[in-house]
């Protein structure tokens, strides 16, 4: 699965992340506040994306029973599989992988395999009532990619019929 260039997209409260690999390796990320108002902006920023990278395969997170996501993640994340199916791109929509204690965890063990986002892990683990740091949704989004790339390839054989 290496070969192929794969866009991650997670959206979070708030805000929504991408990272785009190729041949397995990080090529392009980024974080976006802005474009998650509302469906229409994210639609757009996410086609710029597609349009500018042209990757094979569009990543997003599954949104079924076990889904942590609140109702306006769950739209957003709707309209970007509408998107990608629109646009003629393979689009895989996979369970937050949970191999890890906490994010944290899972984000330091990310930011070893990937140096280059390495400075957008938290100084700290956030206490209960502190706002989760704006870089975690980044490490979600390479999480659902790492999840395409490493994971079985019947996973890209079901999704493309």
């Amino acid at each position: 699965m290496a070969a192929l260039s794969v866009l991650a997209i997670a959206v979070a409260s708030g805000k929504a992340s991408y990272v785009f690999l190729r041949d397995g390796k990080l090529q392009d990320w980024g974080i976006t506040v802005k474009a998650v108002t509302s469906g229409t902006d994210l639609v757009g920023f996410v086609q710029g994306l597609i349009n500018e990278l042209k990757p094979d395969v569009v990543v997003t997170e599954h949104c079924g029973e076990d889904c942590r996501k609140g109702k306006k993640s769950r739209s957003l994340i709707a309209s970007i599989t509408q998107l990608a199916r629109h646009n003629m791109v393979l689009d895989v929509s996979v369970d937050r992988p949970r191999t890890y204690p906490s994010k944290y965890e899972e984000a330091e063990a990310l930011a070893e395999q990937h140096p280059e986002i390495a400075g957008y892990l938290p100084d700290r683990k956030r206490r209960i009532f502190d706002f989760e740091p704006r870089g975690m949704v980044l490490f979600e989004a390479l999480a659902l990619a790492e999840e395409v790339i490493k994971g079985p390839p019947t996973r890209l054989a079901a999704a493309m019929g």
